[in-house]
């Protein structure tokens, strides 16, 4: 087994192994402190989307909250849609794992649930099924897929959209984990896959 495939195989199992400590409520006091502490944009009683509004960036955004108004502008490279035209103008195989990644963060939103996490008094319904971000995976792949083009401009970006999904309470910290090493994954298969393409034989 080659080092990339072990790789691979080590980052699998890893954000498999956090997938499954999620949802067991291993780190339920570490995400209620992040609620309790870190997240003064969140708006918890106006939580309710919908698919037209995760597809159709600045749908649904609530613009008397300044927070929720930043971090929908910020992040809207890495809205679905436009994230994969993005990626996929710079990278075929990358754009291939975007699809895949999101694929898995849809799996995983609708198969694992979490402990409950409280405002107050109140259950946030909305982080019961919210591992992985999707938005912290696109912003990865984006982030990859530009490096060569911009890299600080990138690198400034991908971090403050990474920290205004959780000042705006958008995901708990655990949720931006799983879709940071959801998309690192993507891209080091994408990696390798491009790699076994260029090694292969003309013709082959």
């Amino acid at each position: 087994m080659s080092r990339r495939s072990a790789a691979l195989l080590a980052a699998a199992a890893l954000y498999a192994l956090l997938a499954v400590l999620v949802a067991a409520g291993v780190f339920d006091r570490f995400d209620q402190w992040a609620v309790d502490t870190v997240m003064p944009g969140a708006d918890f009683h106006n939580e309710e989307t919908s698919l037209t509004a995760d597809l159709v960036p600045l749908l649904d955004v609530n613009w008397s909250n300044g927070w929720h108004v930043a971090v929908n502008i910020v992040t809207l490279p890495a809205s679905f849609l436009v994230s994969l035209a993005l990626v996929g103008w710079r990278s075929r195989p990358l754009a291939a794992a975007l699809a895949a990644c999101v694929a898995v963060e849809i799996l995983c939103k609708e198969v694992l649930v979490r402990p409950a996490l409280h405002d107050g008094f109140m259950h946030i319904e909305g982080f019961d099924g919210s591992f992985p971000s999707g938005h912290s995976l696109r912003i990865v792949l984006l982030a990859i897929a530009f490096w060569p083009l911009l890299r600080g401009w990138v690198a400034a970006w991908a971090l403050a959209s990474l920290a205004l999904l959780l000042l705006a309470g958008w995901h708990t910290p655990t949720d931006v984990a799983g879709g940071v090493l959801l998309g690192a994954l993507g891209a080091g298969a994408a990696g390798a896959l491009r790699a076994r393409r260029l090694r292969a034989p003309a013709g082959a």
